[in-house]
């Protein structure tokens, strides 16, 4: 099908294929439901969308409803979960085209799954992927800019966005963040029951549920879920979690909204987000001492500026090793990643990511106009490595005793992308763990050495 897809691109003028593709798209999600009986009828489908923090919040909403005595499905940019059989996501494509995704809520049908959680993208929906699954709850994380090239502009992609919620059916349930700037156009799109998340109090029609008595550090964080308005009204309970960041406080509320808003208990929901230790990829630590090393998906401006607020520590160095996406793919965010990480970290390297048909050397070029003019002419702080696993090994041996060393853009992903669709099998995690034991091993060949030759200079050998 990509191959016949590729050769229609190649024989249609542009302007005939832009009009040719929205009904193509259409009418293959429609036989795709077709074929497999429509299956989301036999399931309770919710479905994520946002900018940032859908796969946590995916993971987290598994949970909460394992924990509740649900059998569930999920899909996401990290894997595909039916009951307790996993798959990873090799697709290097978070929401799987139209056949793939009716599959898969086929098998879980099958396999006697009642709920199914789905990461929902803007590139999905402008390609009907969403079509004729029923969701009965939608959840919106965030909305900031992304995409933009395969959209146009960024009102294309908050709309994109809202086609999620103005198809929920009246009796569905939609799980909005209060505090995003663009929750009232969510608000007003949809007839569904709502039920808002939010660390203020915000006036709404609908059930409001609070952060209070927030505490965070390096082990995770905690706070106390209040209910301001519903069923649990004046009722709160309070909640620890391994998952760590301002980011995630917003990711947990999410899943505990969209639980609470299915009638779980507030207890039962605060042991299913506790069960979730990490999630691959996502601020995951691959080391702790002498010095910190982290891996994390961060690939917007937002997220990294976020991951690196969190990880910068007085009196301590912040490694960063950073790349941007090729392919054309939102080249304007390669100058803010520049902009961003010199306001944060003392060593930078720059690197190749997912290059796609783009010469790595020029993303990163389009990386180096954001620094500043003083960083530009004298960029002490500042190296370029192509090669991603070098610029790694670069920056954990230029780690201190308390420094931290980011890394990010990858996350779990298991390819790099590189030219004509070729995918370079990778893990970032792997990789840096690897590195770190060659470290240690040159570390007590030095060691061993060193004592050998005390020992000869008190022994010395006899001639």
């Amino acid at each position: 099908m990509e191959s016949f897809t590729q050769l229609l691109k190649r024989i249609i003028p542009v302007k005939s294929l832009s009009l040719l593709t929205p009904p193509y798209h259409f009418l293959l999600a429609f036989l795709a439901a077709l074929w497999y009986w429509f299956p989301s009828r036999g399931l309770v489908v919710i479905g994520v969308t946002g900018t940032k923090g859908k796969t946590t919040t995916v993971e987290l909403i598994r949970a909460v409803l394992a924990a509740e005595g649900c059998r569930v499905a999920s899909s996401s940019s990290l894997s595909f979960k039916i009951g307790e059989r996993e798959t990873t996501n090799e697709m290097k494509m978070t929401m799987p085209g139209r056949f793939f995704i009716q599959r898969f809520l086929y098998d879980a049908v099958r396999a006697g799954c009642t709920h199914a959680v789905i990461e929902v993208t803007s590139q999905g929906i402008i390609q009907f992927r969403h079509r004729f699954i029923r969701f009965s709850m939608a959840v919106m994380t965030n909305v900031h800019p992304e995409h933009i090239e395969a959209h146009g502009n960024f009102e294309n992609y908050i709309r994109a966005k809202l086609d999620l919620f103005w198809r929920l059916p009246k009796e569905g349930i939609a799980v909005i963040n209060g505090d995003d700037p663009h929750r009232d156009r969510f608000l007003a799109a949809t007839w569904a029951h709502k039920a808002i998340y939010t660390k203020k109090s915000i006036t709404s029609n609908g059930n409001v549920w609070l952060i209070e008595n927030e505490q965070a550090d390096e082990d995770g964080i905690g706070f106390d879920i209040v209910s301001l308005r519903g069923q649990y009204r004046g009722h709160s309970v309070p909640l620890h979690s391994a998952l760590y960041g301002e980011f995630n406080f917003y990711n947990i509320l999410a899943a505990c909204a969209a639980g609470i808003s299915r009638h779980g208990t507030l207890e039962k929901i605060a042991s299913g987000v506790e069960a979730v230790c990490a999630i691959p990829g996502r601020m995951e630590r691959v080391l702790k001492d002498p010095f910190q090393v982290v891996v994390d998906y961060a690939h917007t401006p937002d997220s990294l500026k976020a991951v690196y607020a969190l990880l910068k520590k007085p009196h301590a160095r912040l490694i960063c090793v950073l790349g941007s996406t090729g392919g054309g793919r939102d080249k304007w965010k390669r100058p803010i990643f520049a902009g961003i990480a010199e306001e944060f970290c003392n060593e930078i390297l720059l690197t190749n990511e997912d290059p796609y048909d783009e010469d790595p050397q020029e993303i990163i070029d389009g990386i180096v106009t954001g620094f500043s003019a003083h960083a530009r002419a004298a960029p002490k702080n500042v190296r370029t490595i192509i090669d991603r696993r070098e610029a790694i090994r670069t920056a954990l041996r230029l780690a201190r005793k308390g420094d931290t060393v980011i890394i990010t853009g990858k996350g779990a992903e298991p390819w790099i992308m590189g030219a004509e669709g070729a995918k370079i099998p990778w893990d970032e995690r792997k990789c840096a763990e690897e590195e770190l034991a060659k470290m240690q091993q040159e570390k007590t060949a030095s060691l061993k050495r060193g004592r050998k030759r005390r020992k000869e200079q008190v022994y010395p050998r006899e001639t």
